[in-house]
């Protein structure tokens, strides 16, 4: 059997410690699978046949020193083009907090991915290359991270090592990424500078660096404040499943089961389903076949209600005081992660939760130009990796919440309906972008005209 290098001691009362979710991004060979791969080695997170295979690797290779990448990169094509294409998930845990990482692919073919890692991050580790500084996808993932509103980027200044660890390098960089983030919008950016192949900085304080005297790698994600603590947010259940089991022992049981997106529900609340708009009183929560008077988020339910109504899959179940709009009318900023473009006009499918409606592309008022910051103004379309805004119209309504104030149920995907490709990834309401321009009357379309 295989052992961990890590001792129990080391990771002492892992259920009595928070968990980080964090995603690493930059550009192709800026360093990230080799970050992640330090990461895991110097915090002993890595088991001995791990180790031991990427050692053989590397050293069939004609390599001095284990590749850490490996441990990460394990696809066939990842290893051969030594690139990361697909997201790359690693759990490991210190004595003081636990972590699901998302390890992203670099290249900007592969932006979308990106996208998919750090949509549930608690934070973002942006890397950069000493040598190059900020890029143009450099900027592209501090976007992305900004519009789904991640509360914490980490700037790595990767390959000190390469530019003789020289202060005034990283600080122009630091400099330059920092001010193009809180432009973004991004609440809070700490800078490390780094050398993943060496180790600076990443799990032990570097000896090259006496000029730096902030924290680690891992100290800082060891010590950054994360809280989970949804229950005080705005209560959503989205409908997944109506249970009915029609039998001798349940002939009456008519029960609507589901994960709980944000907030508390009580047995005794009065709620009201979205979009219908018809409100009953909560009788019962079932938990893993128990029945409880109160259930949080994340937990998966089944409610009981007092009058029987039409609840189906998809509908959103809500505190009566406390209940989102509903509209057939979505703006929202998107990034287009599909290789063929979005257009105005296009029908399209839009997943929201647990609902799946028809809808057109009414309008695209504008698309961010990564440089500066400004919208290019009716670009008509959206091609691979561009960030813009859109408007929407469903053929059903829908209730979202803006996305500033729930991620879960503010975000939805546009879905080409022909062979079920995700177009893009939509955030409702506001995000960095400038203030909704002015709507102009959109044409009446054949087919999906709502």
């Amino acid at each position: 059997m295989s052992n961990t290098t890590a001792t129990a001691e080391q990771l002492g009362d892992l259920s009595a410690t928070t968990l980080l979710r964090f995603a690493t991004a930059g550009s192709v060979d800026d360093g990230k699978s080799t970050l992640v791969g330090r990461l895991l080695h110097d915090s002993k997170s890595v088991l001995t046949d791990q180790l031991e295979a990427v050692e053989r690797v590397s050293a069939s290779r004609g390599a001095d020193a284990p590749d850490l990448a490996l441990l990460t990169d394990g696809l066939r094509a990842e290893r051969e083009q030594g690139i990361t294409i697909d997201v790359a998930y690693r759990y490991f845990a210190t004595a003081r907090r636990r972590f699901i990482l998302a390890d992203t692919p670099g290249h900007v073919q592969y932006t979308r991915n990106m996208v998919t890692g750090a949509s549930t991050a608690d934070l973002a580790v942006v890397l950069v290359d000493a040598r190059n500084g900020v890029i143009e996808q450099t900027r592209r993932h501090a976007a992305v991270a900004a519009l789904l509103r991640v509360p914490h980027v980490v700037l790595a200044v990767n390959k000190m090592d390469l530019v003789a660890y020289e202060e005034r390098v990283f600080a122009e960089i630091a400099e330059e990424f920092t001010a193009y983030a809180l432009e973004l919008g991004v609440p809070e950016i700490t800078a490390i500078p780094i050398s993943a192949l060496a180790g600076d900085n990443v799990v032990e304080p570097s000896a090259h660096m006496d000029w730096y005297g902030g924290p680690t790698v891992l100290e800082h994600l060891e010590t950054v404040p994360v809280s989970h603590d949804l229950t005080s947010c705005h209560a959503r259940l989205p409908v997944q499943y109506v249970i009915r089991p029609q039998t001798a022992e349940h002939p009456d049981y008519r029960g609507y089961a589901g994960q709980i997106a944000a907030g508390t529900f009580r047995v005794g609340e009065s709620v009201t389903v979205l979009p219908s708009g018809r409100s009953s009183k909560i009788t019962g929560i079932d938990l893993l076949g128990k029945a409880v008077d109160v259930a949080w988020t994340p937990q998966s339910i089944t409610l009981l209600m007092e009058d029987d109504i039409d609840i189906s899959r998809g509908d959103l179940i809500v505190p009566s005081g406390d209940t989102p709009p509903t509209s057939q009318d979505i703006d929202a900023t998107v990034c287009h992660v599909a290789d063929t473009p979005l257009n105005v006009g296009q029908r399209v499918l839009l997943k929201h939760t647990t609902r799946t409606v028809k809808a057109i592309v009414k309008e695209i008022p504008s698309r961010l130009t990564l440089d500066d910051l400004s919208q290019h103004p009716e670009p008509g379309r959206l091609v691979a990796n561009d960030i813009g805004r859109v408007k929407v119209r469903t053929a059903e309504p829908l209730a979202l919440d803006a996305y500033a104030d729930s991620r879960r149920t503010g975000s939805f995907l546009l879905i080409d309906p022909a062979d079920g490709t995700t177009l893009a990834a939509g955030m409702a309401g506001e995000a960095f972008a400038t203030a909704a321009e002015e709507a102009a009357p959109a044409s009446d379309d054949e087919g999906w005209d709502f």
